[in-house]
């Protein structure tokens, strides 16, 4: 159990941010903010429950410091609803479409001796107030996260945030993941899977060691992303920086992120912004119709468990039995495709006899399919996607600013990566925040160019 420690953490943590609002310009106090939040802060199951609301743990405490902090800093700055009219209607449904998945699961369900209550109207107002506070740094970082010196600074943010990490991490590859234990009282998961290729990998204070594994691709692409742009003794400093922080993510001992990071910062490395926002596309769009092509068969299981067995038969095994209960779970939510099964655990599957749990639910976009339906789905990925979608149309009319592909692609194997994990944390939506409110800012200022060129008046012609 979390120690008071853990406890005074959560508590504390809103009065330092708001001190690191007052300290920091506001679009870095965000970044630092969430960053920082995320990744010390004390993971479940250390949090409040109370009646009503959603539980309150890092995340939701991260994201509510942050609202906290600009609120008292810079009020007039924040504004909720964005510019494009899809991405209105994808929050609309991200965080209302909770209503209709309750008022569709009033009924109780039974498996043997186990009974899973039906949803209620305090039940829909948790899970709308639990949907509101996941938008909230997603809502900040589209606010304050807008130039290309923004863009910049989250890089940065990563890149600095990393190579902190990086020391905690290296101590739990040598030591042992402990360190939870030893600041907040308790271990947020099974040692059993730390333990990989005869070694250990660290979790720090995140929930799995895959989420440190991804969070260290994020920081690799971002330096090479900054490096790519910079120049003299600090373009050496930041390759140096990609180079150390790739032999971390190995030490991770991640095969699924160590492939990610080789096959992306190449391609920052090495080729153009309009190839990186091609690249970033096809990931984001290959996320989203994935659940469609499972569902259709268009999945080629059999050949990607040969080629896993070919590198490494525990592997394979793995990859065989997320198959097996994506496709279960999937079976499951066709039973009701529209708004899904709701909360309480009534999406899994469970044993007819003794009620025991069966199933395991891996993939972010199987837990979104199952808990709100395909509507849920669709706003969520498609949120997540449609910043993607909007800087490569932009890229592609004009020069996008030096950071963006990075960015972009970052997002983009973040939705890649929710397929086989539930990957999907703050900082996922502070990256998609920054890129719309990004291109929400340049396509202002193009439309500005366009009117005032257009006011131009015609030059006076005089006949001689």
């Amino acid at each position: 159990m979390p120690n008071v420690f853990a406890s005074l953490a959560l508590v504390l943590w809103p009065a330092v941010c708001v001190l690191i609002f007052v300290r920091l310009p506001p679009a870095r106090a965000l970044i630092a903010g969430i960053l920082i939040g995320y990744l010390f802060l004390p993971p479940a199951p250390a949090g409040f429950d109370f009646p009503l609301i959603p539980t309150l743990d890092k995340d939701s405490i991260s994201a509510l410091a942050a609202l906290i902090g600009c609120l008292a800093v810079c009020r007039g700055r924040i504004g909720f609803w964005p510019e494009s009219r899809l991405a209105r209607v994808l929050m609309a449904l991200f965080v209302l479409s909770p209503v209709l998945t309750v008022l569709t699961n009033t009924d109780t369900i039974n498996f043997g001796r186990v009974w899973l209550p039906g949803m209620r109207i305090h039940d829909l107002l948790g899970l709308v107030a639990q949907q509101v506070l996941v938008l909230v740094p997603f809502v900040l970082a589209r606010s304050l996260l807008k130039d290309a010196d923004d863009l910049r600074d989250l890089l940065a943010g990563f890149v600095l945030a990393g190579l902190v990490y990086s020391l905690p991490m290296l101590l739990e590859v040598r030591l042992s993941p402990q360190l939870n234990i030893w600041v907040y009282g308790f271990f947020q998961h099974s040692f059993d899977q730390m333990i990989r290729f005869g070694g250990y990998r660290p979790i720090v204070f995140l929930y799995h060691g895959l989420w440190v594994a991804f969070f260290m691709v994020t920081a690799v692409l971002a330096t090479v992303g900054l490096a790519r742009a910079a120049t003299g003794r600090r373009a050496m400093a930041l390759w140096a920086a990609a180079i150390y922080l790739l032999l971390v993510l190995v030490l991770c001992k991640s095969a699924a992120a160590i492939l990610y990071a080789m096959a992306l910062a190449p391609v920052i490395a090495l080729f153009g912004q309009r190839l990186q926002l091609n690249v970033a596309l096809v990931l984001a769009v290959l996320a989203v119709s994935y659940p469609l092509m499972k569902g259709v068969g268009l999945v080629p299981e059999k050949t990607l468990l040969s080629l896993a067995e070919r590198v490494d038969e525990d592997r394979a095994d793995s990859l065989k039995f997320r198959f097996a209960n994506e496709n279960a779970l999937l079976d499951r939510a066709r039973e009701r495709p529209m708004f899904g099964w709701g909360s309480w655990g009534r999406n899994q599957i469970y044993d007819p006899e003794t009620g025991r749990q069966i199933s395991v639910t891996d993939g972010e976009w199987i837990i979104a399919i199952g808990v709100f339906g395909w509507i849920g789905f669709l706003a969520e990925f498609g949120l997540l996607a449609l910043p993607v979608l909007l800087l490569w149309r932009q890229g592609m009319a004009g020069a996008p600013p030096a950071c963006a592909g990075a960015l972009a692609l970052m997002l983009a194997v973040n939705l890649v990566d929710m397929l086989p994990n539930a990957t999907l944390t703050p900082l996922t939506w502070l990256v998609a925040g920054a890129i719309l409110g990004h291109t929400e800012r340049a396509g202002r200022i193009a439309r500005r160019a366009i009117w005032q060129g257009r006011a131009q008046p015609e030059p006076l012609r005089t006949i001689l």
